[in-house]
């Protein structure tokens, strides 16, 4: 009886157990830290999303002009993670397989749309895709305008993903293939990709998440009509600037809940990729 009465005590005792070299401390101040910059906030936007009840919070979910603006969010952001994962995974490819004059330079401005604020961009894309476009290339206020303001922005997070993952990949492998007849795509399809995929799923996953909460990039190319153009973190804009922060919230909310249910998906594939990875081993 005394062994059936400690065998849960002892489990709480293992789930509480602190392991590692941060220790209580160290964890505390991550979780603290991690409190104050995430988790109050969010619960803060959640809770004023409430304040007309379940019944205030659905109804403005569902106005027809939020679901448009979340239509096409979802559908731009979707192109574009398809996007990037075609070309972020070429770019990727050549960095790392190629050698040529200004490699160092290409390699560098990846990372630009990290650092360059993205109203920036969207005011580069107006000059250059606007009314007035040098080359004769009007993309103002079309969703192909927010396609490329969003690739833009997302452009890192495909090559970033893939390129240290294809750094290690054996190359004694392919070349195996390769010396057995297989062409040079049957050789990348069954051999690289499957190595790959990952990686680009979850370049590509990032991407998304990222694209859904845009905004700066494109406040200008995008032109903000609604129910063609705009994107629900204008339309959340256009809801504050006529008192309605309650609106606001609630679809903020909705935002949130896709792109966390994104980020849960990539987290599980991740999970279910290293179990693999383990049992192959």
């Amino acid at each position: 009886m005394n062994l059936e009465k400690s065998a849960p005590a002892r489990r709480r005792r293992e789930w509480l157990r602190v392991t590692g070299s941060v220790g209580p401390v160290g964890i505390g101040v991550a979780v603290l830290w991690l409190s104050v910059i995430v988790l109050l906030p969010l619960a803060a936007l959640t809770v004023s999303s409430f304040e007309d009840g379940w019944s205030g919070f659905w109804d403005a979910v569902t106005a027809p002009a939020a679901l448009d603006s979340l239509r096409i969010t979802v559908g731009v952001s979707v192109v574009v993670a398809v996007l990037n994962v075609v070309m972020g995974t070429l770019i990727a490819w050549v960095l790392v397989r190629d050698e040529f004059p200004g490699k160092g330079i290409v390699n560098a401005l990846i990372d630009l749309p990290f650092a360059l604020p993205t109203i920036v961009a969207s005011i580069v894309l107006l000059s250059l895709y606007g009314p007035n476009s040098p080359i004769d290339i009007h993309l103002n206020a079309t969703q192909p305008g927010l396609v490329v303001a969003l690739a833009f922005v997302t452009l890192p997070f495909v090559v970033r993903s893939v390129q240290p993952v294809l750094i290690e990949v054996d190359k004694e492998v392919e070349q195996a293939a390769l010396s057995l007849g297989a062409s040079n795509w049957i050789t990348f399809r069954r051999i690289v990709l499957p190595t790959l995929a990952p990686a680009i799923i979850s370049g590509g996953g990032l991407a998304f998440a990222r694209a859904i909460g845009e905004y700066g990039s494109v406040v200008l190319i995008g032109g903000n009509i609604p129910r063609e153009t705009q994107m629900t973190s204008q339309y959340i804009q256009q809801q504050i600037e006529v008192d309605r922060p309650i609106n606001a919230a609630a679809v903020s909310v909705a935002l949130l809940a896709i792109s966390f249910a994104s980020l849960l998906v990539l987290r599980l594939l991740a999970e279910r990729t290293a179990r693999k990875e383990e049992a192959a081993r």
